[in-house]
């Protein structure tokens, strides 16, 4: 069966398989890496990543299952949805502002944001629903950003702000919204610079695919996944602790921390257990025991010193 070529691209703008698979000939710079991973979901290039410091004794989540099994309303409400919506979404070129209270508010390109530590990180990954990962992603700590734009003593909380392009995000457009656009999150501060939280640049070696967040989205791993917010445009450090999608929508199902908890179920499921995708099989019914704080205790429990955590959900 001949490949698949997409009917805008001229065979002569393909780049070939040789030079393709050669790294060192292809990479180049990650900016131009990303260039060419704007063409549209299908299309990855790889990423240079130091080894990082976490890994997982574990084995990986598949990456076919990473990039089409995911939530991501922008671009539809079914799992499959944004791995088959997502083809026009164009993820350069794109700027972060970061403002609010700081010393240096400054808006990012995405070629200085790749100039950042990037390290390989491998972590667990925890979905609300139910579900879990262990996806190899690529980033740098949020913190290396933070110290960046010089927080100032009264910031307590920093808040996330995803792109709104409705031409572009079929989820974004139509009468019936599931939730309120732009999709916001936060963290407190002393959250937003533990070493473990990251904004992720890529995963499985390469720049990230449309549908998991690209060009850049932030990754908190002892928190339920909806935290991880997608396609960044915007973060601010305030005072006040800000406001976020789902817990607006239904606060008494989403809390602001969502830290991961078997002993604090959801109103409407246990969370005691989780399913890994791709463990037994894609649709498995097996379930595992799921991890305080998803496995990050030893880590993260520190920051919730003397909170009631049945009531942090």
């Amino acid at each position: 069966m001949a490949a698949y070529r997409p009917p805008h691209i001229a065979a002569s703008e393909i780049t070939p398989r040789g030079i393709y698979m050669s790294r060192r000939n292809f990479i180049g710079t990650a900016a131009a890496g990303f260039a060419l991973a704007g063409a549209g979901s299908a299309f990855a290039a790889p990423l240079q990543a130091k080894p990082g410091p976490y890994k997982l004794d574990e084995k990986l989540t598949p990456k076919e299952a990473v990039t089409s099994y995911n939530n991501f309303y922008e671009f539809g409400t079914d799992k499959s949805d944004p791995s088959n919506n997502a083809g026009d979404f164009k993820p350069t070129p794109w700027t972060v502002k970061v403002d609010g209270l700081v010393g240096n508010p400054k808006e990012f390109g995405l070629e200085e944001l790749m100039k950042m530590p990037i390290e390989d990180r491998t972590y667990r990954m925890r979905c609300v629903e139910g579900w879990s990962m262990v996806i190899p992603w690529i980033g740098f700590p949020l913190a290396a950003l933070l110290d960046q734009v010089e927080p100032q003593g009264s910031a307590k909380y920093v808040s996330f702000e995803t792109v709104v392009r409705p031409e572009e995000m079929p989820g974004q457009k139509g009468l019936f919204q599931p939730l309120p656009w732009p999709y916001v999150e936060g963290l407190r501060l002393d959250e937003a610079r533990h070493p473990l939280a990251i904004l992720a640049v890529g995963l499985y070696g390469e720049t990230l695919p449309n549908q998991n967040g690209a060009p850049i989205r932030l990754v908190v791993p002892w928190k339920y996944g909806f935290k991880s917010i997608k396609s960044i445009v915007r973060i601010s450090l305030t005072e006040k602790q800000p406001e976020t999608t789902w817990k607006n929508s239904n606060a008494r199902e989403y809390g602001f921390y969502s830290n991961v908890n078997p002993a604090v179920d959801h109103p409407r499921w246990s969370q005691a257990t989780e399913q890994r995708i791709g463990e037994g099989g894609f649709f498995s019914t097996a379930r595992r025991k799921t991890l305080p704080f998803n496995g990050y205790g030893d880590e993260v429990a520190s920051l919730y010193s003397g909170m009631d955590l049945k009531a942090n959900y």
